[in-house]
């Protein structure tokens, strides 16, 4: 009786709750929610472009197998006589499932999300925009060129940071009027992502600082033109060495360094959770004439996702059998990678990855016609200098002739000048979405082989710099831990954990932020959870920067402690660029 007596409310209430959905998810509502035209500067919303259907029992987000019952929404704008057209999705929960949130995720590679059914897990609205690009069909560098030499700068402003704050705009101006609420309800706003989707949220947050109450930003792409150049950077090194050296060597040099760096932590569990004392206490040429072996392989490689498709520069690529000792060549190919970008003046262009990061970028390709290792060039880097630098429609380099690091130098000006306010990402006065009560969650994995970490760090100091230049380091560190908090994650590589240092890695970040921004708990450290290894299962409370681990004694405790030197070493001034600072 019981069992009938609950599975009788259970359908009611889905009854209910499909006919409440019903009333409000049509084009008459939808409509009628629409803001006036004017409300929103700029944009002019087409009521006649209207459309809502009634979606029930689906599952919903990317990788989610959950069900939800929500109103598939679309509606178009323009930006007032210039002729575009925007289109925009729509995800809005049930009325009874709706907790006055919209959710915004991220992107990757150059591609802005096309989902949007992202924020139904949390009980709030969620977008997607085609930013006049068809974004749904196409990645951004598809659109980027009209043709050779001529740049499509409406899709790069929209890409950068337009579309998703016009979007985000239209959906919090909807959303009362489509659920029966006052205009003035408070709709918490949300942004996630990480890797581009990471640059995104910061753009957000400086763009739109206003717009968002939280901000989950994950190894963030910003400083566009650096990063993008450094993916072509170990390829040089070996071309300007000419040395290629074995990609077993490499891997042999990056295992090395984890076992001999691991325990300087304070714990041996194969994560380096102080990249900062392996840089301040291990010498790369220690590894020299130890041996390594891998077995022949075939493989694919597509660059780090900075593309939706695979570029023509990828390469699939058969590889022999390798072994061998580590020579003094493989060391200076290494360190060099690991140095980052100078200029032949000495004076530095970028940042690179920590010690223990994975050297995939600078894996030779292997011509089994000549028997040895020759020049690749990631596609991720390549293709950013052909088609934004050289603004030519092809999707990698096929030469490194003539290049060299002052070569990579210009690129990078180039790039930083040219698209200083678009893809840069790099505004480090924050005060409206400060000011506004904003909230921000900034992570980075420590060993991140496609984003280096200390470019995260390098942020942060600049915000620091810039909005507290008068505080002393702990007054800024203070104030800036009530809205602005920044976690380098020990052993994570891009945007998830690494199977070569099987550290902790958070998975409640939004549930996180959605405590701080609407009870007031501010974290003081960053649940993560070990997923592999000796110490899976286990829970670490990350350490806010700039404090950094130290465990005790192989324990399962750790303080987290200052270190003067090792923040210095986290610390850097691109010199080698006339504009000044690099923020």
């Amino acid at each position: 009786m019981r069992w009938s007596t609950s599975a009788a409310v259970a359908a009611l209430a889905t009854t209910t709750n499909a006919a409440a959905l019903a009333n409000i998810c049509t084009v008459s509502n939808v409509q009628a929610a629409l803001p006036a035209n004017g409300t929103i500067l700029g944009i002019n919303l087409s009521p006649s472009s209207v459309t809502a259907a009634a979606v029930y029992n689906a599952t919903a987000g990317i990788g989610s197998t959950t069900a939800y019952t929500y109103c598939n929404v679309t509606v178009s704008y323009t930006h007032g006589s210039k002729g575009d057209l925007v289109v925009l999705k729509y995800a809005f929960p049930q009325a009874s499932d709706f907790k006055n949130r919209f959710y915004v995720g991220g992107g990757g590679g150059y591609s802005l999300s096309s989902d949007a059914t992202g924020g139904l897990a949390y009980g709030a609205a969620s977008g997607a925009t085609d930013a006049g690009y068809d974004a749904f069909n196409y990645s951004y560098d598809e659109k980027f060129l009209y043709g050779n030499g001529s740049i499509n700068w409406d899709s790069t402003y929209m890409f950068s940071y337009q579309a998703l704050g016009e979007m985000t705009q239209v959906a919090k101006a909807i959303a009362p009027g489509f659920y029966g609420l006052s205009s003035d309800t408070k709709i918490y706003t949300y942004f996630e992502g990480c890797s581009d989707g990471g640059r995104e949220g910061m753009s957000q947050v400086q763009r739109w600082g206003e717009e968002y109450d939280g901000v989950v930003a994950g190894a963030p792409a910003f400083r566009f033109a650096q990063q993008q150049v450094h993916h072509v950077y170990s390829a040089a090194v070996e071309h300007t060495m000419d040395y290629y050296p074995p990609p077993c060597a490499l891997d042999k040099i990056v295992n090395a360094t984890i076992t001999a760096c691991d325990p300087l932590d304070g714990r041996t569990d194969s994560v380096i959770s102080r990249t900062d004392l392996c840089k301040l206490n291990f010498n790369l040429t220690s590894i020299i004439g130890e041996s390594y072996y891998c077995a022949a392989t075939t493989s694919s490689s597509l660059g780090f996702g900075f593309s939706k498709r695979q570029a023509l520069g990828s390469q699939q690529s058969t590889t022999p059998e390798q072994n061998g000792t580590i020579t003094a060549q493989d060391v200076a190919v290494a360190q060099a990678i690991y140095d980052g970008l100078h200029s032949s003046q000495g004076q530095r262009a970028y940042l690179s990855w920590q010690l223990g990061s994975d050297l995939s970028d600078g894996d030779p390709t292997y011509n089994n016609e000549t028997d040895a290792w020759e020049l690749n060039i990631p596609s991720t880097g390549g293709m950013y200098v052909a088609k934004y630098i050289e603004l030519l429609d092809l999707d990698n380099l096929d030469s490194l002739d003539s290049v060299t690091y002052d070569t990579l130098v210009d690129w990078m000006n180039t790039g930083m000048i040219r698209y200083l306010d678009s893809l840069q990402t790099t505004l480090p006065d924050l005060t409206p979405f400060q000011s506004s009560g904003g909230k921000l969650l900034h992570y980075h994995g420590e060993a991140d082989p496609s984003i280096p970490s200390p470019s995260s760090v390098h942020y942060w100091q600049s915000v620091r710099s810039i909005m507290y230049p008068n505080s002393t380091d702990r007054e800024a560190v203070e104030a800036l831990s009530d809205w602005y908090q920044f976690y380098l994650i020990p052993g994570a590589a891009h945007c998830g954990t690494n199977s070569l240092q099987p550290g902790p890695y958070p998975e409640t970040l939004m549930e996180t932020m959605i405590d701080w921004v609407e009870n007031g708990v501010k974290p003081s450290a960053l649940n993560a959870t070990v997923s592999s290894g000796d110490y899976a299962g286990e829970t670490q409370m990350l350490c806010q920067w700039p404090t950094r681990p130290l465990w005790h004694g192989n324990s399962s405790t750790f303080n987290c402690v200052d270190d003067q030197a090792s923040i210095d070493s986290w610390t850097y001034t691109f010199d080698a660029f006339k504009l000044q600072p690099v923020f």
